[in-house]
Formats: structure tokens, C-alpha cells, sequence
């Protein structure tokens, strides 16, 4: 009998660390820098810099990143061709979720796919041809100037929201899978807590992209702290001897 790949336990688990940890590192730092924006160009391009200036930074990428998420992404496409959809005759919450997690899952892959190569390398046709690699000077004014686009900020917006159930509904799969959560009260309290942070990551997402169209994004600009202005210096008074 052929051994579906999908029910390989150590595929299983590998899959699953490389979703929390890396999609995690990456969403999470990505929410953190991105924020910076609502506070002005300079505050957005210094954080981008400061990532830039990371010793290895490419390695890092490149094995800590880039691969794990590649694994990710084929090996949970690859689960959702072999898996069996029943949400039309078992309706159940859970069941409903896994679909989700799987429908997300397949769209991350294309977005993040299109987000290195607009952003990281600009090679999105129509779109900015400059990429923020290398040019953490105008990282502010290369995202801003295409997220005048409607439809990409709508892109990212989508993009912003699937993550963050992923990363939250995935935390709560780790956590059951591994028997970190065991009882039926227990890991509801953990669905409702995960539930609660992708609304959390969702809404801090959409706010940092709408601040590349205006200050603070959505948020009241009283809320976002003001560029410092740059100090006067004192007249000079009389020299006294």
C-alpha cells in the first residue's frame, strides 16, 4: 500500500516547527519594522537599515528563512492535495478551520512569493523596479510608492490577515499535536486565545500598511509620536573676561 507522505510523522512534525518558527520570526519582525512607519520615513528607513547592518544577514535568510518556509509551503500543498474535504457533511468548527488553514496556507505561498519579488528584488512588472535590498535609504518611499496602488495595498492587506490565522491557528495545532494542551477546556481557552491574537496581528498588520499613505495609518496622529525637530542652538551672548 502506497505511504502517503502527508502521514509521515516526522514530515509531520518538521512541518510544523518550520511554520511557527521561521513564518513567526518573519511575520513578527516584519509587524515590528513595518510599525516603525507610523512615525515617518526616517524612523521606517532606520529600522530597515538596522536589519541591513545584521552580521550573516544573507545566511540567515537564506537557511533560516527562506528554505524553512519553502519546505513549509510544498510539503503543506502537498498535504492539502491529498486531503479530503467533509466541511459539507461534518460542518463542525474544527473542520471549518482546517480549511481555512489549508486555503491560507496555499495563498501565503503565492504572496510571499510575490512579495520578494516586488519588495526584495522589484521585479514585478508595473511595480517599483527598485528593491529595498540595498537601498534601506528609500526603503520608506519604494513601499509607499506602491501601496498608492489600491489594489496592492488590498494584496497586502489579504496577505497581512491570512498570515496572522495561520500563525495563530498554527500555534494552536502545535500546541494540541505536541500535548502541550490536553482537555477539551483546555484547548478551547487556547483556540479562543489564538483566535484573539490573529485578530490582534491582523489589525496591528493593516494599521502599518495604511501609514505608508498617511501618518500613523488608521490610527489618531495623536497616538504616533512626532518627528523630533531639530534643536535651535543659543544665541551667543556677550564674551565676558
Amino acid at each position: 500500500m502506497a505511504i502517503k507522505f502527508s502521514n509521515t510523522f516526522l514530515l509531520r512534525k518538521l512541518h510544523q516547527i518550520t511554520g511557527i518558527v521561521p513564518l513567526g520570526i518573519f511575520f513578527f519582525v516584519h509587524m515590528f519594522t513595518n510599525s516603525k512607519a507610523m512615525n515617518g520615513a526616517a524612523n521606517f528607513d532606520k529600522a530597515v537599515k538596522e536589519i541591513h547592518d545584521i552580521p550573516y544577514l544573507l545566511l540567515i535568510e537564506i537557511f533560516g528563512i527562506f528554505l524553512p518556509l519553502l519546505f513549509h509551503s510544498v510539503y503543506g500543498v502537498l498535504i492539502s492535495s491529498e486531503a479530503k474535504p467533509n466541511v459539507m457533511n461534518y460542518g463542525y468548527g474544527r473542520n471549518w478551520f482546517y480549511m481555512l488553514q489549508r486555503a491560507t496556507g496555499i495563498f501565503l505561498f503565492l504572496f510571499i512569493l510575490f512579495h520578494l519579488l516586488n519588495l526584495r528584488f522589484g521585479l514585478i512588472p508595473g511595480l517599483t523596479e527598485v528593491a529595498v535590498a540595498g537601498n534601506a535609504d528609500k526603503a520608506f518611499s519604494i513601499v509607499a510608492s506602491d501601496f498608492q496602488k489600491t489594489w496592492v495595498l488590498i494584496v497586502y492587506i489579504l496577505g497581512v490577515v491570512a498570515t496572522a490565522w495561520h500563525l495563530a491557528y498554527g500555534f494552536f495545532l502545535f500546541a494540541v499535536d505536541w500535548g502541550i494542551v490536553i482537555g477539551e477546556k483546555a484547548q478551547k481557552m487556547t483556540l479562543a486565545g489564538c483566535a484573539a491574537l490573529a485578530v490582534l496581528l491582523s489589525v496591528v498588520g493593516i494599521n502599518a500598511a495604511f501609514a505608508f499613505r498617511s501618518p500613523c495609518g488608521l490610527m489618531p496622529k495623536a497616538l504616533c509620536e512626532a518627528p523630533a525637530a531639530p534643536a535651535k542652538a543659543a544665541p551667543a551672548g556677550p564674551t565676558k573676561f
